[in-house]
């Protein structure tokens, strides 16, 4: 589907779920399930949606992966207030949002330069690999990080048509996650900075879906093995596709009533 194509389906979205209720309450426990999900959480979506709305618990699931679901919730709470209140994307920003998603599953790391917690959004001190892709020296972390939102900031300032403000978010979210600079929860905290940016341009949030995890670490790391960015924004597209419809045909089969 063409670009231009995927922007009409974010119109048509927007105006069948304005005035919808608790549509964005529900949108949000969908987009924490499915973020959860890649991450390791073994609750259904259902049970996440009955941990969240009502405070029932999986009787047979890890605690951990509860914890996992409400600090997720939390951490994009906290993150789409921040667009809304159109706060500019700083070290400190980024560092309470990693904060929120480890809060209650965070640990301390120690290592021969030091101590660092995860749950207080320390930046690492050490090196970080995630199956043979091994991510830059922790040294080059802050100056990369700066960088990042200095150009975050400055290109939202200009990103004015459709595909730019997707590009913005979709390259946020490869940038960061590259960059790893936590020791933990660095999925989850980009593609929470990707829902900012969509946020912040007041475009509908982007799910990657549970099920097509494999796909999703097969396009980052297509991307960077070949220096080829489009390979990412092509994965993402087609999940935002996939969204958008599923919620339009949702919306379409239940007018007026929450999902």
């Amino acid at each position: 589907m063409k670009i231009q194509d995927i922007n009409k389906l974010a119109v048509l979205y927007q105006q069948l779920s304005k005035g919808m209720i608790d549509h964005d309450k529900y949108t949000y426990y969908a987009i924490t399930h499915h973020s959860t999900a890649i991450e390791g959480s073994t609750l259904t979506e259902k049970q996440a949606v009955n941990l969240l709305e009502y405070g029932t618990t999986a009787g047979s699931k890890p605690i951990e992966h509860h914890f996992m679901i409400l600090d997720y919730f939390k951490a994009l709470e906290f993150t789409l207030k921040a667009a809304r209140e159109e706060k500019a994307v700083t070290i400190p920003l980024l560092q309470a949002i990693a904060s929120k998603v480890k809060i209650n599953t965070g640990e301390t790391v120690n290592t021969v330069l030091g101590t660092y917690e995860t749950a207080k959004g320390d930046f690492r001190l050490g090196s970080v690999r995630a199956g043979t892709r091994t991510f830059p020296d922790h040294k080059k972390v802050p100056a990369m990080i700066k960088k990042l939102c200095d150009n975050i900031n400055k290109e939202i300032q200009t990103a004015k048509s459709f595909e730019d403000r997707c590009n913005l978010a979709f390259k946020a979210h490869f940038d960061f996650v590259s960059i790893h600079p936590f020791g933990d929860g660095n999925g989850r905290t980009s593609r929470l900075l990707m829902n900012y940016i969509q946020a912040r341009f007041n475009l509908p949030l982007s799910i990657v879906f549970k099920q097509d995890r494999i796909k999703y670490v097969t396009a980052l790391e297509n991307a960077r093995t070949k220096d080829d960015i489009t390979l990412f924004y092509k994965f993402m597209y087609n999940q935002y596709e996939k969204f958008l419809k599923t919620e339009i045909n949702l919306l379409r089969s239940t007018p007026g009533k929450t999902r």
